[in-house]
């Protein structure tokens, strides 16, 4: 027995011998022909491979130096570039019969190029179809298969032909493809670092490979991405002044024709205009869409967006052309809490008086969203209702309005109703036909625009009720009746300021109540005219 187990150890002895000292009489750069070829007849591209390697303890190839070709419509620079490529092989065909059968792939530090062009197609769709090299011997149905492939520190950088200097890269992108073929399903997995330091997950399966159009494989995932910097992304132009933190959970499906998505996206700091500052509320949106890919349009199926208890729904379509997506968007919320919607005014650019804040009350918004994406144009009617302006006295703005109602005004304003026809756009707000109820004035009618910089240029008219009006008549000398002033608003947002209109108020509103002229009428006019401007020049008394 001790004589039987003494031979076998010996006969191992030598089988490892020969083992180790295989690699050195077997050259397996003679193999590297054959796998560029093979390489390059599935993916329909050139595919060229330095220097090769041989571990048979490991039992896989290794090559430094990969590159794979790009689609020759899109440029001569490489589509991938790869530091090291190892290559599980079977070692016994290998070996005795010089037979190459690849079990795994793994591209280590691999540089990926991924462009579109403006009708929509990608680079990597005439993947695995026919190429125009030589080299690629074009198969409507490669013949590779791969029990498992992997992606290691990777970077993928994403651009646009249209825009060659608007570059987006993504780092740290690892990837898991098991049972990998070009002709059958095949799960995988994915992770990257976004560009602004987010990070994306993405866990499904795909397959089989459209050898026409790669980027119609059909595919179904789940999407997780946290912290993703909306402007650092590429998805807004940077000039549009949208702008973001946010957080996704989705899944993704595609027939090879249509791509269909549903999830949530829940953003932080949410800005929509240029010089706006972050909303001070979370903005989530529950959504389903449609997306043609041969059109390259969709349609927003379900659009639900809230903030905090103030709800919105968001939907219609959309066409991209080339780096530009028009829109044919329509948001409807009726009743929202303005308590909660406070905090968006500063993502549009609107900032309230400093101290000053909005209480209570309902907003209820009909509005059309057309343009581009990168600046779209939002119009509709909007109405206030039931609401306060608290720590803002609109009768100190107009200095001795405490004349006028004979006595304090309060450091709040309430507001019964305020609607208007709403223009909002990258050049700024436009409200039409602005109708504003303040119980403690009256009725203020007008039109006005605020610029992109919070900067008011309003005319309005005033018909003032109560208490007001008795103050106005008998300061200004208009008898009993009702008074009606008209004036300017100017300033900003956060500080606005309330000039009178002089002309407007001798022709419109005096002369036809005087009914004055010559000199005697003229004084007069100067008489009531000195006494109004007064109402927004003097202090009120302590």
């Amino acid at each position: 027995m001790k004589r039987a187990l003494k031979i076998i150890g010996i006969i191992l002895g030598v089988l490892i011998l020969a083992l180790i000292a295989l690699p050195f009489g077997l050259n397996v750069n003679t193999f590297r022909p054959r796998l560029e070829s093979e390489l390059s007849s599935a993916l329909g591209r050139k595919v060229t491979v330095g220097t090769m390697g041989l571990s048979l303890f490991a039992g896989s190839l290794s090559a430094d130096d990969i590159a794979i070709a790009d689609d020759p419509t899109f440029g001569s620079d490489p589509f991938v570039r790869a530091k090291s490529l190892k290559v599980g092989v079977e070692l016994r065909p290998l070996i005795f019969s010089k037979v190459l059968n690849i079990t795994d792939l793994t591209l280590d530090q691999p540089q990926v190029l991924l462009l579109r062009n403006p009708s929509g197609t990608w680079n990597f769709s005439s993947l695995g179809g026919k190429s125009s090299t030589p080299e690629a011997k074009s198969s409507s149905n490669p013949n590779l298969s791969v029990a498992k492939l992997d992606v290691t520190n990777g970077r993928v950088t994403l651009g646009n032909t249209a825009t060659p200097d608007k570059l987006h890269t993504y780092d740290k992108v690892n990837v898991t493809v098991t049972n990998f073929s070009f002709a059958s399903r095949f799960p995988f997995t994915m992770s990257a670092k976004v560009p602004g330091g987010g990070d994306l997950k993405l866990d499904g399966q795909a397959g089989p490979i459209n050898p026409q159009d790669a980027a119609a494989t059909p595919l179904e995932a789940k999407i997780n991405a946290q912290r993703v910097d909306l402007a650092a992304t590429g998805l807004v132009d940077p000039a549009s002044g949208i702008a973001g933190v946010a957080d996704f959970d989705g899944n993704v499906s595609s027939d090879g024709s249509t791509l269909h998505s549903t999830g949530t996206v829940k953003a932080d700091g949410l800005k929509l205009a240029p010089k706006a500052t972050p909303a001070g509320r979370p903005v989530q949106v529950k959504y389903a869409i449609d997306h043609d890919l041969k059109k390259q349009s969709g349609q927003i199926s379900q659009g639900n967006v809230t903030m905090g208890r103030a709800a919105a729904t968001l939907l219609g379509s959309y066409v991209m052309q080339g780096t530009t997506t028009n829109l044919n968007l329509h948001l409807n919320g009726q009743g929202m809490p303005v308590d909660d919607l406070e905090a968006m005014l500063p993502a549009v650019g609107v900032m309230l008086p400093p101290g000053s804040s909005l209480n209570g009350g309902t907003l209820s918004a009909n509005l059309n969203i057309a343009g581009t994406s990168e600046k779209p144009v939002i119009t509709g009617p909007l109405r206030l209702s039931n609401t306060k302006l608290a720590g803002f006295d609109l009768g100190s703005k107009l200095s001795s309005i405490s004349k006028l109602t004979g006595g304090k005004t309060g450091s709040d304003t309430s507001i019964e109703n305020l609607s208007t026809a709403l223009r909002f756009a990258a050049d700024g707000i436009q409200t039409k036909d602005l109708n504003l109820t303040i119980p403690a004035f009256g009725v203020l009618t007008g039109n006005g625009t605020v610029s992109p910089v919070g900067a008011l240029d309003y005319k309005m008219n005033a018909n003032l009720s109560g208490g007001v009006v008795s103050g106005l008549t008998q300061l200004a000398g208009l008898g009993n009746k009702g008074a009606s002033l008209s004036f300017f608003v100017k300033g900003t947002t956060a500080n606005p300021t309330f000039v009178p209109d002089v002309q407007g108020i001798v022709n419109d509103q005096l002369k036809s109540r005087l009914g004055a002229t010559g000199l005697q009428g003229q004084d007069q006019n100067n008489s009531v005219v000195n006494k109004i401007t007064g109402l927004f020049q003097r202090k009120p008394k302590k």
